[in-house]
């Protein structure tokens, strides 16, 4: 078993579940892949991590990575976000989804910043003017659809071919459909997105690199 696993079954008994059966059944989980995840087959992945987090009361960052302790807040008063890919190496606003056996980044919570928060690090300089080379974009990861008060803001969207980029929301030709405009580069035309998230902090490169945290 590695070490994720182990936490992940220490996090359970911890909450007073004596099997991964009765944990899966009083959170509605798939019981195969639960134990899965318990046993080490198929580790489980950061937004996983979040829901047995908060199923069984211990921070995410510890079960996933074992940053930090397992409960309460992280050294220094808060918890962390996961660098989950990379944007702006290329003109569309594209994110490279992180993926892989690379150590996980994490970055400590923006101001307001929840448990669903992670971050997006800027690679290039096609997005300067929003966000500098080496930069973070933090967003919460809610996974809801685009809100009126996204409209005319640079949001991060994942669109219903499975792209996620970093555009400027504007209306489309037709109710539910958006135009797409690039921060440098061409409009993409009523898109339809399965998802919008506002962009909630942008960390400039030379503090970016002060804060971020490489896992293990």
């Amino acid at each position: 078993m590695d070490d994720r696993a182990a936490r992940l079954r220490q996090a359970r008994l911890a909450a007073g579940f004596e099997t991964a059966a009765a944990a899966a059944e009083a959170h509605g989980w798939n019981r195969n892949t639960y134990a899965s995840n318990e046993n080490g087959n198929a580790p489980y992945s950061w937004r996983r991590s979040r829901d047995y987090a908060a199923a069984f009361g211990v921070r995410p960052e510890w079960l996933y990575d074992a940053q930090g302790p397992a409960t309460g807040l992280a050294a220094g008063g808060g918890g962390s976000a996961p660098i989950i890919g990379r944007v702006g190496a290329d003109p569309g606003g594209e994110v490279l989804l992180a993926g892989g056996q690379a150590p996980p980044e994490f970055a400590p919570l923006p101001p307001g910043g929840t448990e669903r928060a992670v971050a997006l690090r800027v690679s290039g300089h096609s997005m300067r003017g929003l966000a500098d080379d080496g930069a973070l974009i933090y967003f919460e990861d809610q996974r809801t659809p685009p809100s009126p008060d996204m409209l005319g803001q640079v949001v991060v969207v994942e669109l219903d071919t499975g792209e996620v980029l970093v555009k400027r929301l504007l209306r489309g030709a037709s109710p539910g459909r958006y135009d797409l405009e690039s921060v440098a580069g061409p409009t993409r035309r009523d898109a339809q997105l399965r998802w919008a998230a506002h962009i909630t902090a942008i960390v400039p490169p030379w503090q970016a690199r002060r804060i971020l945290i490489q896992g293990g």
